[in-house]
């Protein structure tokens, strides 16, 4: 049944998975309070100036999944991100946010995929009219290697139940057309499904958003890199106490988050760091610890040489709040997808790299600078290839 209250011509409507956690209720607060103050919310968005085309930022609704089953406002409460007086007053307004229950754990990939695309067949027919994005906020999982299979039938059989629970979700979003945004460490963008949406022409952006420690060393790398200073080695370490936090303790959890926080500053250099010591000199450590809950802490020692080859060194202490640095940049990347496939593209965008530690795509810019340019020169030909469009059709 059509519910017409939802009816709306235009709005962007965020699909997210995970919907319940600190991050999902952290983007549902900001959405709701944009309807009534959107002076607390739109300058701290990246493209809150961009896009004017598209309609009032204020347009955006949200709706998702999750497996726990309390209100919204509780979940909002129980992680304590987000002050009371800020969104207690629109309570009632993120209660009436739906959010559905989750594939089940133990149901296999196909049982999952079909749940999920009645699910957006369903959001679709209630939101009449609107641009969907698919939001992955899920945490990091076990990951399994799915890189050599050819086709969707042969990945149904290869996984069993439980295994990666977003590869669901991405795999219904593309099959239903909604573009992808992977916030998270976990590879769903596997071979099979980059050609699925190609074919789709569904835009896929990923993987892992890049928000506090990371954005700074990448900010950094790039600095010292311009400067000609040879970074010999770069020691990491992150504390926080939230439900992230607590999951990064299972190695097998924390393995690719590790990997894409690690290898990203070799890219951004072209070179190994510390290669002439017998072992690794670029670090990265994290460490659940429950009092800090959602504000995080970092540290970072960065030994580096100059001419003569003499040693320098800087020292860093980032204090953030996990999900108020990572809710902003998810809201940009869903309005980013939905320019995109309005611009026609599809697959991999690997000129969102500003925003994301592992980069998925061809020939990704890797250098603070470089990722400014790629971001700068995708806005132009997004918005040439939309007017252009748009004068075709009035023609």
């Amino acid at each position: 049944m059509i519910r017409t209250d939802k009816t709306e011509s235009g709005a962007l409507l965020l699909l997210v998975a995970g919907a319940k956690g600190a991050i999902g209720s952290t983007l549902a607060a900001a959405v709701a309070v944009m309807q009534r103050d959107p002076a607390l919310v739109l300058p701290s968005l990246t493209t809150g100036n961009l896009f004017s085309f598209l309609g009032a930022l204020q347009a955006t609704r949200l709706a998702g999944w999750d497996i726990i089953d309390e209100s919204l406002t509780a979940a909002i409460q129980r992680h304590g991100v987000i002050p009371e007086s800020i969104w207690k007053p629109h309570a009632q307004e993120l209660d009436r946010i739906q959010v559905l229950r989750a594939p089940a754990p133990g149901d296999d990939l196909p049982t999952q995929v079909e749940q999920l695309s009645r699910d957006i067949g369903n959001f679709k027919s209630q939101y009449a009219g609107a641009r969907l994005v698919f939001l992955n906020l899920l945490p990091a999982a076990p990951q399994r290697n799915f890189a050599d299979c050819r086709s969707i039938a042969e990945l149904y059989a290869r996984t069993e139940a439980g295994c990666m629970p977003d590869l669901a979700y991405a795999l219904a979003a593309v099959a239903a057309g909604v573009p992808v945004v992977n916030f998270t460490p976990n590879p769903v963008e596997i071979p099979v499904l980059l050609d699925e949406a190609v074919r789709q022409r569904v835009p896929l952006a990923g993987r892992d958003g890049k928000t506090g420690q990371t954005y700074l060393k990448v900010v950094l790398a790039s600095a010292l890199k311009a400067r000609c200073l040879t970074i010999d080695g770069w020691y990491s370490l992150n504390i926080l106490g939230n439900a992230d936090g607590a999951n990064l303790m299972d190695p097998g959890r924390a393995a690719e988050k590790l990997s894409n926080k690690t290898r990203l500053l070799d890219e951004i250099l072209g070179y190994k760091v510390g290669e002439n010591y017998p072992a690794p000199t670029h670090k990265v450590h994290i460490d659940y610890y429950p009092p800090r809950g959602d504000a995080k802490e970092a540290w970072d020692a960065i030994d580096f040489k100059g001419m003569f080859g003499l040693p320098m060194s800087i020292r860093i202490n980032l204090l953030g709040r996990d999900s108020i640095l990572a809710a902003p940049l998810a809201l940009d990347l869903a309005r980013w997808v939905s320019v995109l496939q309005a611009a026609g593209r599809s697959g991999a965008v690997p000129e969102l790299g500003f925003y994301f530690k592992k980069i998925i795509g061809e020939s990704p810019p890797f250098t603070f600078q470089d990722q400014l340019t790629s971001l700068a020169r995708l806005e132009r030909e997004c918005k040439e290839k939309i007017t252009a469009g748009s004068k075709g059709q009035g023609a």
